[in-house]
């Protein structure tokens, strides 16, 4: 299609006086992998929903592959791939029952639909399992079969809410290859994902929290262009160096990152200066380092902190 996949301007959904989306603006390009990425809350289900035809928005604008949001959710529903955080086949069914099910849904039928589940299934389910039912397979399998099931029409945009959510790193490498390989066929991925890891994957990531878009630009220009230096402190007490370099007023910002603290200061000389004063009270080594995605939505989310 021409323009963009997904064309959003103003999108808001309340439940009654609670705004879970507030006035987001934001386009997706065909093609694109797009994340959206915030804690758990956030709103970034909600917004996912409205862009799937499952949730009406309360206002703003909303297209999906040139259907409106609010009066075309049938169409958009019958054009995209969708995988929620739950997962959504049926446990009594083997495997292959639940992708004949979800094909005859996308209207998929005959040689073309058995094609595509013997596709899924060789792609998915190694030996013996796709004769398992779908409640017995290991949690990898599952998400694997859900993004089967969820492609099996090849749409042209897929959108997936934390897909990856309670499954071992392996299988989180294993899956975002394969997201990788639907978007190299010139198909676009909308995820939305709490993990800075993945994020990384994404062309373009929004940081959204408490319904708001608090940061949009590719992983790599976030942070070359965050404002702050970022120091990596290491102590033997940090809990003791991190409760007083918390508190100093040149630091704008200091969080636990395992045993080090990541601080950020301005970059200025004086700055580093009183920073490394204080770090040798406390017998510490500091070294500078790149701003994380996570420094970067830590001083972002600074003034949202209570919805964390």
């Amino acid at each position: 299609m021409n323009g963009p996949s997904v064309r959003v301007n103003e999108l808001t959904k309340k439940f009654g006086d609670f705004t879970a989306v507030d006035r987001v603006s934001f386009e997706v390009g065909a093609g694109e992998i797009f994340g959206f990425l915030g804690p758990n809350g956030a709103g970034k289900s909600t917004t996912i929903r409205m862009l799937c035809g499952i949730l009406t928005p309360s206002g703003g604008e909303a297209e999906v592959l040139g259907y409106s949001a609010f009066t075309e959710k049938e169409k958009i529903r019958r054009s995209i791939g969708y995988m929620s955080q739950k997962f959504s086949l049926y446990d009594d069914l083997t495997p292959s029952e639940n992708l004949s099910f979800f094909g005859t849904l996308y209207g998929l039928k005959g040689r073309s639909l058995s094609r595509r589940i013997s596709e899924v299934i060789e792609s998915s389910l190694p030996g013996d399992s796709a004769r398992m039912l779908t409640r017995d397979l290991p949690a990898g399998m599952k998400q694997r079969l859900a993004l089967g099931a969820a492609t099996l029409h090849d749409p042209e945009i897929l959108f997936l809410d934390e897909p990856t959510s309670g499954v071992d790193p392996a299988t989180r490498q294993n899956f975002w290859t394969t997201i990788y390989e639907f978007a190299r066929k010139g198909k676009t991925v909308f995820v939305t994902t709490h993990y800075m890891d993945e994020a990384e994957h994404c062309a373009r990531i929004a940081l959204i929290i408490a319904g708001k878009i608090i940061a949009l630009d590719s992983p790599s220009s976030l942070k070359k262009n965050f404002a702050y230096d970022v120091y990596a402190v290491d102590a033997d007490d940090f809990i003791g160096a991190y409760t007083v370099i918390s508190k100093l007023p040149f630091v704008h910002e200091a969080a636990l990152f395992g045993r080090s603290i990541h601080v950020h200061i301005d970059p200025t000389g004086q700055a580093r200066h009183d920073l490394e004063k204080k770090i040798r009270a406390f017998r510490g080594r500091s070294r500078k380092i790149g701003a994380t995605l996570e420094d970067i939505f830590v001083m972002h989310a600074k003034e949202y902190r209570k919805y964390i």
